[in-house]
């Protein structure tokens, strides 16, 4: 069975074949606690790509647990990963391992399951997540962690799946002691709260389901949601200013890298004003080419993170 409590200490636990005790850190609280005996699961096999997430469909006792740490030191790396130790430790294969930037930032964060606010907060460009099956003589074990936190709390979702049910021995533990974590309250709450959160708390944000045509400057003809959540944001206040930033991948020439990322910050910019009615000194536009990337110009999807156009804030 898998089982998951809070301990005193990140240590590795005893692995037997039929159980996982994950080590919670010191101070954490259980905030959700919810068991399905006879639910399902897609589990994320893989990140956003081609406009879907790949999962897994794994039925079976379903357990969901929402943990919340109140510090202000610890990064998400630092939270998930002794879990993800444990967890490779009791002989599960890890099928994906990502961060924001590589999960599929924005449109992965909407396509995977998300327990509700106010327990689960997802900051869309400082969120970890990892998912892990192992098989069973009773059959296929599943298990994903999605890390993310505020300036002040760390919070962790579990999602467990176990081909058994009926068994008093499977529920997860029960809340331990600590306060109750109240997040913080965004503008609007009618508008994505974690986007927002992100482009408040952080300062930026990536766009990450725009789309291009290929080589090109122009922007898809559809409708995006980061578009819309922006544009009833800045109608709401305003006294926010934003620069929107064009970003490449390294390929090719700076000077044309620079044309094309300042082009499409441009492009975003003239959709906000003249369908999503934003005022234009709300807004500006400018592109930095690939002298600002999120990863390793080396590989393809270090590439592809690179390419983006991000939404920066200036005054309030």
């Amino acid at each position: 069975m898998i089982r998951l409590t809070a301990l005193s200490i990140l240590t590795f636990l005893p692995v037997s074949a039929l159980a996982l005790d994950l080590a919670m850190p010191q101070g954490s609280t259980l905030a959700v606690d919810k068991i399905t005996e006879a639910g399902s699961y897609a589990l994320p096999e893989g990140p956003f790509a081609d406009g879907a997430l790949s999962t897994q469909q794994i039925t079976g006792y379903v357990s969901r647990q929402v943990w919340h740490l109140a510090d202000a030191t610890l990064s998400t790396d630092h939270l998930i990963d002794p879990l993800r130790a444990q967890i490779k430790a009791a002989g599960f294969a890890v099928l994906l391992d990502c961060d924001a930037a590589s999960c599929g930032g924005f449109d992965f964060r909407f396509a995977t399951e998300v327990l509700p606010a106010p327990d689960m907060f997802v900051d869309l460009i400082d969120y970890r997540f990892l998912s892990a099956t192992r098989d069973t003589d009773e059959g296929r074990e599943a298990l994903s962690v999605l890390v993310s936190r505020t300036d002040t709390t760390g919070i962790m979702q579990l999602i467990a799946v176990q081909p058994s049910t009926g068994s008093s021995t499977l529920p997860l533990a029960k809340p331990v002691g600590g306060q109750p974590f109240v997040p913080i309250s965004v503008a609007n709450p009618q508008m994505p709260s974690e986007f927002i959160k992100a482009l408040e708390v952080g300062g930026h944000v990536i766009l990450n389901d725009l789309a291009f045509e290929t080589g090109s400057s122009n922007l898809a003809d559809q409708p995006f949601s980061s578009l819309e959540a922006l544009a009833t944001y800045l109608i709401a206040n305003p006294d926010i200013r934003l620069a929107l930033v064009g970003h490449t991948d390294s390929v090719g020439g700076l000077d044309g890298n620079m044309s094309l990322s300042q082009k499409r910050a441009l492009a975003v910019r003239t959709r906000l004003i003249e369908t999503h009615s934003v005022p234009a000194s709300q807004l500006e536009a400018n592109g930095v080419g690939y002298l600002a990337p999120l990863a390793s110009n080396l590989t393809e999807a270090g590439r592809t993170a690179n390419r983006r156009v991000e939404a920066v804030v200036l005054t309030k």
